[in-house]
């Protein structure tokens, strides 16, 4: 199978492969979609979905591996740049990974040219990246009629972006949780949308995409950072249970290594609203 060929062990000690893994990933998947799903009556219309769905197949070995061996090194860890010293190298595969989703997404949704392949993404992008102008956004991509709101200050556009990532982070600790390595889920929907703003913002072209990539990164790689440390709290915390039951002395470190880990998560979404709300617009206004 495909998504085992990969070796997780030689790509931790070098996450900067994981760019490349994310490539290929996310271009197999739009492909794949692309061609068995695109004429289907019925599933041609949640392309978007079936596009992330494939993502998170490919990449839950790696997750799973990497959730595992990452709890065991827990056990042993304390402190604040203990637990940065023990998750750093999980965290940077898996920032590589979501750039690596995030170009591949961005070239190949503008060379198919196909905006049905990102139909839910592009929904999700009126809803979120175009408060002012819902309407017109939704007329334009053949989606519907969506009530317009009006333009909001600079003080409650940060509260609103920060409540929103903080729900995000709870939701992708939950599914972390429940399915371990299934947060991915989170992580590749949220690499899809931002390919979908790329391609809105360059108007579909490939030469602009670095420029793409660079305004919504700027706040995207600490926010999605803190998704990603979130994930690795929730799978660390789930397998800390089954190894060691909640009364081990070995869990209770474990314990309070997810409670830095959150806190730090916390952080990074406040700093990435910050980001978003006052620097990405004097950049690029």
């Amino acid at each position: 199978m495909l998504e085992s060929m990969i070796n997780p062990k030689r790509l931790k000690k070098g996450p900067w492969k994981m760019f490349f893994i994310g490539i290929l990933y996310a271009s197999l998947s739009l492909l794949l979609s692309q061609w068995f799903f695109s004429k289907d009556a019925v599933l041609s219309h949640y392309s978007g979905i079936i596009v992330v769905t494939f993502c998170v197949l490919f990449s839950l070995p790696f997750m799973y591996y990497l959730i595992k061996t990452d709890e065991v090194e827990d056990e042993e860890t304390a402190g604040f740049w203990g637990v940065w010293r023990t998750h750093s190298n999980a965290i940077y595969a898996f920032m590589w990974l979501f750039l690596g989703f995030i170009v591949a997404f961005s070239f190949w949704y503008i060379i198919l040219g196909d905006q049905n392949l990102f139909n839910a993404q592009i929904e999700t992008y009126c809803m979120i990246n175009s408060p002012g102008n819902l309407e017109k956004c939704a007329n334009q991509y053949s989606l519907g009629q969506i009530s317009p709101t009006g333009a909001a200050t600079s003080e409650a556009r940060l509260l609103a972006i920060i409540s929103n990532n903080i729900y995000v982070m709870i939701f992708t600790l939950i599914f972390s949780l429940i399915f371990g390595a299934g947060a991915i889920f989170i992580l590749a929907w949220n690499a899809s949308v931002i390919a979908t703003a790329i391609g809105i913002f360059t108007q579909y072209q490939i030469s602009e995409i670095p420029m793409g990539i660079a305004r919504y990164m700027i706040h995207g790689f600490p926010e999605i950072t803190a998704y990603f440390v979130t994930a690795l709290a929730g799978g660390i915390f789930g397998v800390g249970v089954i190894r060691n039951g909640i009364l081990n002395i070995k869990f209770l470190r474990v314990l309070d290594n997810v409670v830095v880990l959150l806190f730090i998560s916390i952080v990074l979404l406040i700093v990435a609203g910050l980001i978003e709300v006052y620097l990405t617009p004097f950049l690029f206004a």
